[in-house]
């Protein structure tokens, strides 16, 4: 077939033997692939680095655990943490995430800890308190170390804990006014109080989190920006309806893809449209093929470019969950590409920003 004029008659011409490999599915050659794109590094093909360690918030212990916890020998099984957490995930644990930085998931526990006051001590620590620490005293933990709260109650509290995190904001503010109610119809007041000002804490932090938005719990929002020869995806996570925070990411070999289209757009041979938009679509359609591949992904992308079904459809393929991407976003989620191609834009401007910086230490 002729390729006169084309990006891929470029490497046409630079051929030097082929090799075929055949695989079950479109999903696995496009697993096969972006393995070949990161072991080999071609030319033209723009890379982003293997970089998918995500930080996890992790509640440890399971509701089955603390159900059955009054048969149990140890303490802390009675009364699961929460704590940071990078690495395999354990079926054991309930982990919510992934978070785009640590200090996201700081954030997010130090909120939980306001609010359901929930303990972060090691076990060890737990075990071995004769009273209860510092946080007890500043109202960040119940105090389960020296049963100062019962495992009903703390149950209780881990269960609204989780709830929030899935996105289920409301149904955890109805549940603690129908436990404030009957509390006070009993007259028990200090605890009614303890729970209204639980409810004022959460009100007051849903109100801070302007991004929320209940009807999507997991969405990443991606945008991507071109300049200079260089180029940024902006990648913002969206997990239980709450926005978690953006991660930039920089690919390698964009000034081959820019230079291709420029020769093409020099011979009159490319197709039509802005040049630097059709680089970005490559490189959005790059990231999502590399970045996905061997990782839980939500079920929408919101983009700020359009990408081609065949590569949304090999991806559902291989997570076994329909992948769907929405282009031109209404409403919240365009407020939400809005703010991730804004931070595309700061993100960029700052590497090329060091970039020439380091490029005139070296003239000088």
């Amino acid at each position: 077939k002729s390729h006169d004029g084309t990006r891929i008659g470029h490497m046409i011409s630079k051929i030097a033997r082929m090799e075929t490999t055949v695989v079950r599915s479109e999903a696995e050659a496009l697993l096969l692939e972006n393995n070949l794109i990161k072991t080999l590094n071609p030319r033209f093909n723009i890379l982003f680095r293997d970089d998918k360690s995500y930080p996890y918030l992790k509640i440890t212990g399971t509701r089955e655990t603390f159900r059955t916890s009054a048969k149990m020998p140890v303490p802390s099984l009675a009364f699961p943490r929460m704590a940071y957490y990078r690495g395999v995930v354990d079926r054991r644990h309930s982990y919510y995430g992934p978070y785009p930085s640590a200090w996201a998931v700081k954030e997010s526990i130090t909120l939980l800890q306001k609010v359901f006051r929930l303990r972060t001590c090691e076990d060890t620590v737990f075990a071995n308190r004769t009273r209860p620490c510092l946080l007890y005293q500043i109202k960040r933990c119940s105090g389960p170390c020296v049963d100062l709260v019962d495992s009903e109650d703390y149950a209780r509290d881990v269960q609204d804990a989780e709830r929030f995190l899935r996105g289920e904001t409301q149904a955890v503010l109805d549940t603690l006014e129908q436990r404030m109610l009957a509390h006070a119809e009993k007259l028990e007041f200090e605890q009614a109080a303890e729970l209204r000002n639980q409810m004022t804490a959460l009100s007051r932090v849903l109100h801070q989190q302007t991004m929320d938005n209940l009807s999507d719990k997991d969405v990443d929002v991606l945008a991507v920006k071109v300049h200079g020869g260089r180029a940024c995806v902006n990648l913002a996570m969206v997990r239980g309806g709450r926005h978690l925070g953006d991660r930039p990411y920089f690919p390698a070999h964009v000034d081959d893809a820019t230079a291709i289209d420029n020769a093409l757009s020099e011979e009159g041979d490319a197709p039509p449209g802005d040049p630097a938009e059709r680089v970005a679509v490559q490189v959005l359609e790059a990231f999502i093929a590399q970045h996905y591949l061997g990782i839980a992904m939500p079920q929408i992308l919101v983009t700020s470019h359009a990408v081609g079904r065949p590569l949304l459809d090999a991806l559902s393929e291989q997570t076994g969950n329909k992948v769907n991407a929405v282009h031109n976003p209404r409403e919240h989620r365009r407020i939400w590409l809005e703010m991730a191609q804004k931070n595309a834009d700061i993100a960029l401007a700052r590497l090329l920003a060091e970039e020439g910086s380091q490029q005139a230490r070296t003239r000088a």
